[in-house]
């Protein structure tokens, strides 16, 4: 059983503050958003339960707010990379 805990901090000038990760064997099982639009990071957070690491990379790397580049979608996606490696 390969579980993985990531503490990140966003950059970018993306509205949340902290994200907190836990995966087990390669499977989100629990995301928490720290500031943000709270039913956004919300319904972010449920949606994700569940998803395999790679695939949640994939759909949310890229997405980009007001011109920023960058998104607290995008800024999971790099927190989630560090689960990959």
């Amino acid at each position: 059983m390969n579980k993985q805990h990531v503490t990140y901090t966003p950059t970018g000038g993306g509205c949340s503050k902290m994200m907190i990760i836990d995966s087990e064997d390669n499977i989100i099982k629990n995301v928490q958003i720290i500031g943000g639009c709270q039913g956004n990071t919300q319904g972010l957070s449920k949606l994700l339960v569940g998803m395999e690491v790679g695939d949640a990379i994939r759909r949310l790397e890229g997405i980009d707010c007001r011109e920023r580049g960058t998104s607290c979608p995008d800024q999971l996606a790099q927190a989630l990379k560090q689960i990959s490696r």
